[in-house]
């Protein structure tokens, strides 16, 4: 392995989100256009690409690999890729293989992703209304997602639920939220809205609720207990003393966590992205297709990594949005 990979500001880059496709079966009003444009598929990476990218990264000391999309169920053949980041677990290179998912195709594919080694899933779901779920995906149906988190459990998967915090859209369902989590053995995070995407600014500034007043509005019923808990990612827990129920808070706005990410992104271009909320980002499908392989992409990943920017510059004003990306979380990953 040599060196870890370490950036600019000494931080060690252990945890890869790799988006497999920037696909999916649903239409979020927060996170793409109902009328959006997928990628060609010759510029998308084949799973085989993906593989040798992603086992460099195990190589060069990436611990914890979650994969995303877009929906990465829908992607064809995907539990071939799953299967081989699982022999990185069983190898013990790799700490864990996880998955974030809007839940739909999740019943068809539980048991599979338990065989390669996942253990645990986070599951999309902002609302448990189930009009409210398809005004807001303008596709779903809410009923697949339940039957794919009960699927999880059955197949021995652990799932936590992750809520977009969206006033005027949700901010009504969070104590119902925490007790739906609670009675299905479901550990909850809520997070905040980035600027991200083509949505207009105006969406952006009604919408974002701090997680502080989130935490604030869940204090008028529990007491959170401040948890050093950490599962590798930027959620800060909290217990409820009356439940002893987990809840996470990812807070990239109101209280940023960039001193301490360990965190890369790669898309499904092969475009490696080293700050979600800057726009730089190295293409490494150009030298996998080169065929470029060992230690010269070894260098090709470490100079991308010693470019990681110290933050992000994400932020919302009374009445404008900083640093919003053009690109959305479908492209990017989760």
């Amino acid at each position: 392995m040599g060196t870890p990979l370490c950036d600019g500001f000494g931080r060690d880059v252990r945890y890869l989100r790799v988006s497999v496709t920037d696909r999916c079966d649903l239409r979020c009003s927060y996170c793409m256009k109902e009328d959006v444009t997928f990628l060609p598929r010759n510029q998308v990476l084949s799973l085989e690409e993906l593989d040798r990218l992603c086992s460099a990264f195990v190589t060069l000391g990436v611990r914890k690999l979650r994969v995303t999309g877009g929906e990465p169920l829908v992607r064809r053949n995907i539990l071939s890729f799953f299967a081989a980041m699982g022999a990185h677990l069983r190898a013990g290179r790799l700490d864990e293989l996880t998955l974030t998912t809007n839940g739909t195709q999740l019943a068809r594919h539980a048991q599979a992703l338990a065989a390669c080694g996942v253990k645990r899933v986070n599951v999309s779901l902002d609302t448990l209304d189930a009009q409210k779920y398809t005004r807001l995906t303008r596709l779903g149906r809410i009923g697949q997602v339940f039957d794919g988190i009960a699927a999880a459990q059955a197949a021995g998967l652990r799932v936590k639920l992750n809520a977009m915090a969206l006033k005027g859209v949700n901010d009504d369902e969070i104590f119902a939220l925490t007790d739906w989590a609670a009675g299905h053995g479901c550990d909850l995070t809520f997070i905040e809205l980035m600027p991200m995407g083509d949505i207009p600014a105006g969406t952006r500034l009604d919408q974002f609720w701090p997680l502080d007043e989130v935490r604030a509005h869940l204090e008028t019923r529990f007491r959170l207990i401040d948890s050093a808990l950490s599962t590798g990612g930027p959620a800060r827990y909290v217990t409820l003393a009356e439940t002893g129920q987990r809840i996470g808070f990812i807070s990239p706005l109101s209280h940023n966590f960039c001193n301490s990410c360990n965190r890369v992104r790669l898309t499904c271009k092969g475009e490696l992205y080293t700050c979600l909320g800057q726009e730089g980002s190295t293409d490494l499908r150009p030298v996998l297709r080169a065929g470029i392989e060992g230690a010269a992409l070894a260098r090709e990943i470490r100079a991308a990594i010693a470019r990681k920017p110290a933050g992000h510059a994400f932020g919302y004003g009374p009445c404008a949005v900083a640093g919003q990306m053009a690109r959305g979380m479908n492209h990017t990953g989760g």
